[in-house]
């Protein structure tokens, strides 16, 4: 099949050229840059190998242009473009390719919703209907027949897969409190003071409490389809590390439960999910999970109160690996294929 990538030159961009450059099933890749147009892609990318780009097939091994991408007609059209202006490029492929944006374009039904988070009108309103929220386990047989898949924020992914089976089951009384701490590269490839490494080492803090930040718009969305009624607060902090997320999230339960009655919960949602690990004993780290696709859940409960944590790779789980993850349950291939379940040394 062949894969085209819109934004090859950020993390998430380049990410995903590396991981399909190793994908079973792709055979070619297109890499769009409308920036870098031209360029080849192994300058952008030293650590792409000669064998690798063998699977580039534009001439001289460059980044193409939209209309040029376009020509090519795509199986599958993968885009790490900049909230608000991907939906656009995204549109332009449509009747042809399907469509995984990694942007927030399409994670919203109602636009009025995403203009109350991002401050502007949604790019492409006439698709949003249609579009479903690319969270793989949880919509595994709409995003099988989708044309536009929505992957979700990572913050988002590292919240909603340990909260969706206690919403599901209404066990949870009122609320539910997401403190989040995400690596540097959530913020992508950023010039501004505050990203860089000597402000950042030995630095970490909280910002956009309650529900000032936007991915807390996309959590309640999920929550408020699985079942109305928890309320949603997302507490993210940005940590000295590179990747990765760690997500502990508070709740009251509206009855006590049992460690093993928390396990028997996940166990009903997650038991057989590739990418998701539960924890019978122990609190996951974030270095369990770097480079690979995995979801890892545990938990503590003291009296009412239960506490979940779980870890992803925001680069991964929480953005290319997702994508990818999709593509092969849109196009009826095996879900691991060029993906992994372990984690890198």
């Amino acid at each position: 099949m062949k894969a085209a990538v819109l934004g090859t030159t950020g993390y998430t961009g380049q990410l995903l050229i590396r991981m399909l450059l190793g994908h079973p099933d792709v055979d070619e890749i297109v890499p769009v840059s409308s920036s870098r147009a031209g360029e080849k892609l192994a300058a952008l990318d030293h650590a792409l190998s000669a064998a690798a780009l063998g699977k580039v097939k534009t001439p001289g091994q460059t980044c193409v242009g939209i209309d040029e991408a376009k020509k090519a007609k795509p199986d599958v059209v993968i885009a790490a473009l900049p909230h608000l202006k991907s939906g656009e490029a995204c549109g332009l492929f449509l009747g042809d390719s399907v469509v995984i944006d990694l942007s927030a374009d399409f994670r919203f039904r109602d636009p009025a919703v995403f203009e109350a988070a991002y401050g502007a009108p949604a790019p492409r309103p006439d698709l949003l209907p249609g579009a479903v929220y690319g969270l793989a386990e949880w919509h595994t047989e709409a995003i099988k027949k989708a044309d536009v898949i929505a992957n979700p924020g990572c913050y988002t992914t590292a919240a909603l897969l340990p909260l969706l089976p206690l919403v599901k089951e209404k066990l949870i009384k009122d609320k539910a409190v997401v403190n989040a701490f995400s690596g540097v590269s959530g913020a992508g490839k950023k010039t501004e003071v505050k990203y860089l490494y000597c402000e950042r080492t030995e630095n970490a803090g909280a910002y956009s409490p309650g529900t000032l930040h936007r991915h807390c718009a996309e959590i309640q969305a999920e929550l408020d389809g699985a079942a109305p009624g928890t309320k949603a607060y997302f507490l993210p902090h940005l940590a000295p590390m590179k990747r990765g997320i760690a997500a502990t999230i508070s709740v009251e339960l509206k009855q006590k439960a049992a460690r093993e009655d928390v396990l028997a919960l996940y166990a009903k949602y997650y038991g057989g999910k590739p990418f998701i690990s539960i924890r019978e004993r122990g609190i996951p780290e974030t270095a369990d999970v770097w480079g690979s696709n995995r979801c890892d859940l545990g938990w503590h409960v003291e009296d009412d109160q239960l506490f979940v944590f779980s870890v992803i790779d925001n680069l991964v789980k929480g953005a290319s690996g997702q994508a990818i993850q999709n593509m092969n349950l849109r196009f009826g291939l095996a879900e691991t294929a060029g993906l992994s379940v372990h984690a890198e040394m």
